[in-house]
């Protein structure tokens, strides 16, 4: 099995974003794409252990790249890579709601944020063995196979519930403007009538 230096050194010697950004760099500086890699890793860690706006920065990460990259997936013939991407966003969205409620208590930890980095890192690496792809095979679908028909049955519950109260409060709304357009009427016309009377004596 290969070790986490030469997976790095294939992932930067392949034609990826991140591999054509290095190269680009290295061609100006004249320094080896695994040590630009590798410094901008350390300086990114600590960053997230020690600076300011780590949680902006590790939501960037998580984010910037994923959508771009979905974007061009959406644009391509494949859909190998649509689907490689719609696990990402599954997972991406589980973790987020699962935050939501532990943010609060691990927000204190001071390595919380490199670890969420290195977390969503791994979850869009592009190799088979990458974090989406697993939770989703091991924990997401299985859930989604036991569960999905009852979820169907109360999203449709709910769908029917939610159209049935929107018609009732549009007919309470079409109801009161019409009895308030009536009475407006009989008012004026019961306030033109004196005058109508009065200029028949005249």
């Amino acid at each position: 099995m290969p070790s986490i230096k030469e997976r790095l050194q294939n992932f930067l010697n392949g034609d990826n974003f991140v591999s054509r950004l290095l190269g680009k760099a290295e061609e100006k500086t004249g320094i080896k794409k695994y040590y630009l890699a590798s410094g901008s890793i350390c300086s990114l860690g600590l960053y997230l252990i020690f600076g300011y706006g780590a949680s902006f920065v590790c939501n960037l990460i998580g984010f910037v790249y994923p959508a771009y990259v979905s974007v061009k997936a959406i644009e391509s013939p494949d859909k190998k890579d649509d689907t490689i991407w719609l696990t990402y966003w599954v997972v991406y969205g589980v973790f987020s709601v699962v935050e939501f409620f532990s943010d609060i208590f691990l927000f204190w930890f001071p390595f919380y944020y490199l670890g969420k980095c290195c977390f969503l890192l791994w979850c869009m690496a592009p190799f088979s063995w990458n974090g989406s792809q697993i939770l989703y095979d091991r924990f997401i679908r299985p859930f989604f196979l036991k569960h999905h028909r009852t979820v169907d049955s109360v999203v449709s519950d709910l769908g029917g519930q939610a159209l049935n109260t929107a018609e009732s409060v549009t007919r309470g709304v079409l109801h009161t403007l019409t009895s308030s357009r009536t009475l407006l009427a009989r008012e004026g016309g019961q306030q033109a009538l004196p005058s109508t009377s009065h200029s028949k004596e005249q």
